[in-house]
């Protein structure tokens, strides 16, 4: 299975564990792309919405594109109760639009598994005159809050992490916007904190692509070296966060 649907195996685990976005990444997001009534929006692989219904609420036409079936479906299931919620069952590279445009394409950690050129021409293709492109993601540091922790989960990684397949998507390059026609690329950081128990950690690390694809007998002693590690440094693990918006535009003219 390539990696971009595997996702759509664990969606209740998904749901639960994966982090969300600071309220301040938001603000400066709508604020920015003047979004609000009346305004069209589409977001790529939403998953199960952890970067939804900010916009959601906005009033705007909201519009997602979502790969995995099981995915779409709790979309659909925790948002449809909003009269302005839109999504579809279909893969983006591939997905006729029609005559749609839009005013804002986002994606909240998704963008990355499209390759270059097809994300990057077919969403400035895709927005009107004006438009914003906005990537978002995460960074996770738990080496500073915890040195010890961090260099005993290095060794857990060391002995036991082969997964079958090789996460290889760490290539995509945001700045390349400019490449095809975007301007005004830039960058803002907001911070934010999670503490996670052992259990929470292992069923937050469960969530990563290249962690689902551990053969056993790897992927038992994997997870449980996880686990004791955490246990060890008194149930408790945590993440200081830097939720990295990109920003671009398309032209007016």
């Amino acid at each position: 299975m390539e990696f971009r649907k595997i996702f759509d195996t664990i969606p209740d685990q998904f749901d639960k564990y994966r982090p969300r976005y600071s309220q301040e990444l938001f603000d400066s997001l709508i604020e920015y792309a003047q979004i609000g009534k009346g305004k069209n929006v589409l977001e790529l692989g939403p998953g199960t919405g952890q970067a939804t219904e900010p916009i959601l609420k906005t009033g705007c036409n909201y519009n997602a594109i979502e790969l995995g079936e099981n995915l779409f479906q709790m979309m659909k299931k925790k948002f449809s109760h909003y009269a302005n919620f839109n999504i579809v069952n279909d893969d983006f590279i591939t997905h006729d639009f029609g005559s749609q445009k839009f005013d804002m394409i986002y994606s909240a950690a998704t963008i990355q598994w499209i390759p270059e050129d097809i994300a990057f021409s077919k969403t400035f293709e895709l927005l009107a005159p004006g438009g914003t492109l906005a990537m978002l993601l995460t960074v996770a540091d738990y080496k500073t809050p915890n040195e010890e922790l961090y260099q005993n989960i290095q060794k857990i990684y060391d002995e036991y992490f082969k997964p079958e397949t090789p996460y290889t998507h760490g290539k995509f390059h945001y700045d390349n916007a400019t490449s095809y026609g975007y301007i005004n690329f830039e960058r803002r950081d907001f911070y934010g904190q999670r503490q996670m128990t052992a259990d929470e950690y292992v069923a937050f690390s469960g969530t990563h692509c290249d962690h689902l694809v551990i053969p056993e007998p790897y992927k038992t002693k994997f997870f449980q070296g996880l686990h004791d590690a955490v246990q060890k440094a008194g149930d408790k693990i945590v993440f200081n966060d830097t939720y990295i918006l990109y920003l671009a535009k398309k032209p007016e003219k």
